[in-house]
């Protein structure tokens, strides 16, 4: 299956492209945003700052493009700062405004913890979830929702404290984490991912 994936200028695709290969995907990185708005799935990486980020997406009208196929509920993936981006806000980039498809604000991780958080973390899924699975994924990242938004299931790890590790709805995946680089756990999310765009 083709998946579009999103080249902002802000993350290292490398290791995205060969997991979604690994899994039988057909990535073709594009920063066309009616690619990304027709193609089966689409992909959103991230590394990096959340303005930026933003920025990236509204210069070629992706970010339209990404709400749209969320709102209707097409197979589409948001991974690291990927996810940090579906949020209204983020204290990271004070001003900026998200994309606004997650009722919530990202916030730094405070308290007596490594930051950024760099490794392996459990992740907990709420009893709805269909693609997520309990499991250990691979994490890098200074900041985090703290609280599963409303109409979304998802899963939570801890790190000073409960955050989000990923949501779910539907077709539609976030993930906090880096599923490229979970081992085994991290390609079965993907090809889970992959088999339920294609029904």
């Amino acid at each position: 299956m083709k998946v579009a994936v999103v080249h902002t200028g802000v993350a290292n695709l490398a290791s995205v492209l060969a997991g979604l290969r690994r899994v039988g995907g057909d990535p073709v990185v594009t920063t066309d945003a009616d690619e990304v708005a027709e193609a089966p799935a689409a992909f959103l990486p991230g590394v990096g700052a959340f303005g930026p980020g933003m920025e990236a997406l509204r210069a070629g009208g992706l970010d339209q493009a990404l709400r749209e196929r969320i709102a209707a509920d097409r197979p589409t993936t948001c991974i690291c700062l990927g996810l940090q981006l579906l949020a209204r806000a983020s204290e990271e980039s004070p001003g900026v405004a998200g994309l606004g498809v997650l009722d919530g604000e990202v916030t730094r991780f405070r308290g007596d913890v490594l930051v950024p958080q760099f490794g392996w973390n459990l992740v907990h899924p709420t009893p709805g979830c269909r693609l997520l699975e309990p499991g250990h994924a691979y994490f890098a990242n200074s900041y985090k929702l703290d609280a599963l938004p409303p109409g979304w299931e998802g899963a939570l790890g801890d790190h000073g404290g409960p955050f989000v590790a990923a949501v779910e709805r539907g077709r539609v995946l976030g993930c906090q984490f880096h599923p490229e680089l979970s081992g085994v756990w991290g390609q079965a999310l993907l090809r889970r991912w992959l088999e339920a765009a294609a029904c």
